[in-house]
């Protein structure tokens, strides 16, 4: 953390309401009014229809207890539990939102009863609690039942807290219609509170309305709508966002995943984020589409409440998508000093209100957590700075009644104590600040926290209740520590040190319950099942290592991010024609700084892999070395072939098929160690551009290559190129070899008829733009977010058929043409190759624009 937010932290906590305040004027009513500095309690004020739905002597203390406990105020926390306890009421005659109830007093409820049982544990306070707050907990579930009853499993909006439904006293039960946010923003709470009490019921409950809302989705694309009849499952308003209505729907299908570990939410997130990604997200925008007609926007206009999105991209781990909008919707917050309610495409106000929403807040916190990018301590000190600036009243802060004239409302919602406050907090907080890790819990949509090993607990309502961490292509995950594990407990295989490969490896992973799932393009999920490890304390190993997995990952993003490179094949009958898009490495020769490049014949190294002191030297001196990717670090094989004489190496992909068409660009990571010592420069190709040069060698035995930051001219250069390293080479060739040489550069002036228009065509080829696609993939070869399964196994027959011969006596001019006539078909093959690429590069453009 930069120097300048060191102490920031303390800054929020001092800069915000404090509890004192908070007490004196509104207490104990549901909300502090901060304007006319009274509490606000329902029914004595004017309605604001389902804003008050939540209240009832039941808000105000429930969500403030976890604010007051993550502000490090521990004695404050046991005061306000016992105030809890004393003063607040669950059976009174009041109609109250299922949903609202349901995030704001149950889940704060839980979250208190989580932080006191670990307040007890640790000794010093809350040694007289004996699980009052999670009787009450279980009090109010019990009360909330009653909405479940229908034929879909989908819950009533609203219930009676002391009548239920339909009864003539409980003045509500004949409504038809819920949000899908309402009645899928349920499972945390739910599955936590039969976690902690053993009564499985309110999973249950929880559990049957997120498979009905599954059940009806629109099944041709993927989508859900916004508001949906509870007895028929007819889909009442049919567009479909990730902002108001539906937005917690999608996150709690992700966090119940990682808090039960059942893989069908995770199935059905994937499923979900897909269609999002797909028809709702236009780069920065999510707008909102009609679910059977998704390629049809259904307004033009964005809702605040999808601010929280790029912190579930974090969670989801597609970080690139997540920066997109979090920066779209900050340039809003810049122009108008808060997110209004609604605003168009061109940042225009749509509804002006502002009621100290917190979800932006949330995702920077997330987004820092991710990449520990400072600009993100930037963003939330300029969230600081607005709110004292234009909210803070002398009793409080105060919603903006309208972003344009920066007036006020006499209202300051709970959800601002229950989530503002903390994600800033958090935001600027040091591990000193906190009496207790924030990675062993997950935040509920209201900032609550839920701790994560209730996943081993109670395990009758799911065949696989277990912590789980999913590694897909640059995931992050918000468990990923900023600090270094040195002084804590080590697991018994240290993530810097696996590899896919080792039985030894694989065996230690099993016995703490980590477990691999091979995908179908090669990569492999780490996935840890804490019920599967050997003991608890194997259990625990396994933790560490997935999060020191997510250490390197979260390291790896704030690498370096270079723009990618060049191979040119050079040599007859190519000249400069054929240039294949190759990752960089962060290590070695730079060659943005080269302008003339690396430029040598290429050789097999022996072993192929690259991992141990090269057995063929003599063929790779002054070579440009091809390797297999696996095994060992990219560093490693870079050492060991310049050790053996290699003037640049370029290491090939192991996974059959993949492409730069289809995958985003690799950049080889170093070691974790000083790499000042590698010199030469180092690329790296995946498998259809590699086989590309290595089908070149089979057909032409010598190739000549150029690595360079981006493709040469074809034509004059090349020539020019082509006789200057004839010149300079000359010492070190026989005299045939350099007559042959210059034949074969006279050669590319020659028109070859038919054969020559095949390939002017590929002149107008160039490497991916840098912006596109130049992304840091991993941080270790064998491991981290994309991990290969590598051949352990390279028999000598491969390594020979692999292996270009060396440059051999060349024949006479006639015998030289004659080789040329006969490879005519096999580079027809290979230009048709790249005619196809050229087609679908164009087509990604188009789809760009």
């Amino acid at each position: 953390m930069a120097i300048i937010f060191k102490n920031y932290s303390k800054l929020v906590m001092f800069s915000f309401v404090t509890h004192s305040h908070l007490v004196e004027h509104a207490y104990p009513a549901d909300e502090l009014m901060p304007l006319t500095c009274r509490g606000r309690v329902r029914g004595r004020e004017p309605s604001r229809g389902d804003v008050d739905d939540a209240l009832g002597k039941l808000v105000f203390e429930a969500v403030i207890i976890l604010y007051e406990h993550v502000l490090n105020k521990t004695k404050e926390f046991e005061d306000a539990v016992k105030n809890v306890i004393k003063d607040v009421n669950l059976d009174n005659d009041i109609v109250v939102s299922v949903f609202e109830t349901n995030i704001r007093v149950l889940g704060g409820l839980l979250g208190g009863h989580s932080v006191a049982i670990m307040l007890k544990e640790k000794g010093e306070y809350m040694q007289w609690y004996s699980g009052e707050l999670l009787h009450m907990a279980k009090q109010l579930g019990y009360k909330l039942l009653p909405a479940f009853n229908t034929t879909s499993g989908l819950p009533y909006p609203r219930v009676n807290l002391k009548f239920g439904l339909r009864s003539p006293e409980a003045r509500t039960g004949t409504e038809t219609d819920t949000c899908t946010a309402c009645a899928g923003t349920l499972i945390l709470e739910f599955a936590a509170l039969s976690r902690f009490t053993g009564t499985s019921i309110f999973e249950e409950y929880a559990r049957k309305a997120l498979d009905f809302l599954w059940e009806k989705r629109q099944r041709n694309s993927n989508l859900v709508g916004v508001t949906i009849n509870i007895h028929t499952g007819d889909w009442v308003r049919k567009d479909s966002g990730v902002g108001a209505g539906i937005d917690s729907y999608y996150e709690y299908l992700l966090k119940a995943y990682v808090l039960l570990g059942d893989d069908r939410f995770l199935e059905r997130f994937n499923t979900h984020y897909d269609a999002i990604m797909r028809y709702i997200s236009q780069p920065p925008l999510l707008l909102d589409v009609h679910i059977h007609k998704p390629m049809l926007n259904a307004r033009t206009w964005m809702d605040s409440l999808l601010a929280f999105f790029p912190g579930l991209q974090v969670l989801k781990g597609d970080i690139r998508p997540a920066i997109e909008t979090h920066e779209m919707l900050y340039q809003v917050i810049k122009k108008h000093n808060f997110l209004p309610e609604a605003f168009t495409t061109d940042f225009r106000v749509h509804w002006a209100q502002h009621p100290l929403r917190p979800e932006f807040a949330e995702s920077t916190y997330f987004l820092y957590k991710a990449t520990g990018d400072p600009y993100y301590l930037e963003v939330g000190k300029t969230l600081i700075e607005n709110l004292n600036k234009y909210a803070r009243v002398p009793c409080g802060f105060a919603a903006m009644k309208d972003v344009r004239t920066g007036s006020h409302e006499d209202r300051m919602d709970s959800f601002f104590l229950a989530e503002m406050f903390k994600y800033l907090y958090l935001l600027f907080a040091d591990k000193e600040d906190m009496v207790f890790d924030i990675e062993d819990y997950i935040f509920t949509t209201e900032a609550h926290l839920l701790p994560l090993w209730l996943s081993t607990t109670n395990q009758t309502m799911s065949k696989k209740n277990t912590i789980m961490y999913q590694y897909e292509t640059l995931i992050l995950t918000i468990f990923g520590r900023e600090e270094s594990f040195g002084s804590g407990p080590k697991p018994p295989l240290r993530a810097r040190d696996f590899m896919a490969s080792n039985p030894e490896h694989l065996e230690i992973l099993k016995k703490m319950g980590v477990s691999l799932i091979h995908l179908k393009d090669g990569r492999v999920q780490l996935v840890q099942h804490a019920i599967q490890a050997a003991s608890s304390l194997d259990a625990e190993d396994g933790l560490r290592f997935m999060q020191e997995m997510i250490e390197l990952s979260s390291q790896q993003q704030k690498e370096q991010q270079l723009p990618p490179r060049a191979v040119q094949i050079v040599s007859h009958p190519f000249f400069g024609r054929v240039v294949l898009t190759a990752g960089p490495a962060q290590f070695g020769m730079d060659l943005s700084k080269h302008n003339v490049g690396t430029r040598g014949f290429v050789a097999t190294s022996k072993p192929y892999n690259g991992c141990s002191e090269i057995t063929n030297p003599e063929a790779v001196k002054e070579k440009i070395a091809l390797m297999q990717r696996g095994q060992c670090m990219f560093a490693e094989k870079a050492r060991n072939i310049q050790k053996a004489g290699a003037i640049g190496g370029i290491v090939i992909d192991d996974n059959e098929g993949s492409s730069s068409d289809t995958a985003p660009l690799f950049q080889m990571a170093g070691d974790g160690k000083n790499t000042d010592d590698i010199k030469i420069p180092m690329l790296f190709l995946f498998n259809k551009e590699g086989n590309i040069i290595l089908d070149a060698i089979r057909e032409y035995e010598s190739v000549e290559v150029l690595l360079s930051d981006k493709a040469k001219d074809r034509d004059l250069e090349m020539e020019n190129m082509d006789q200057k390293s004839s010149e300079n080479d000359s010492h070190k060739q026989r005299p045939e070899e350099t007559s042959a040489s210059q034949d074969l550069s006279l050669a590319s002036q020659e028109p070859e008829g038919e054969e020559s228009s095949d390939v002017t065509h590929l002149d107008s080829l160039s490497p991916v733009d840098a912006d596109s696609d130049s992304i840091s993939i991993s941080n270790q070869e064998s491991c981290i977010t994309e991990i290969h399964e590598a051949n352990v196994q390279e028999t000598e027959s491969t390594e020979l058929d692999n292996q270009p011969q060396e440059q051999s006596q060349t024949e006479t001019d006639s015998s030289s043409n004659v080789n040329w006539d006969n490879k005519v078909q096999p580079m027809e093959s290979i230009l048709a190759d790249w005619n196809e690429d050229i087609e679908a590069f164009e087509m990604m453009e188009k789809d760009e624009l």
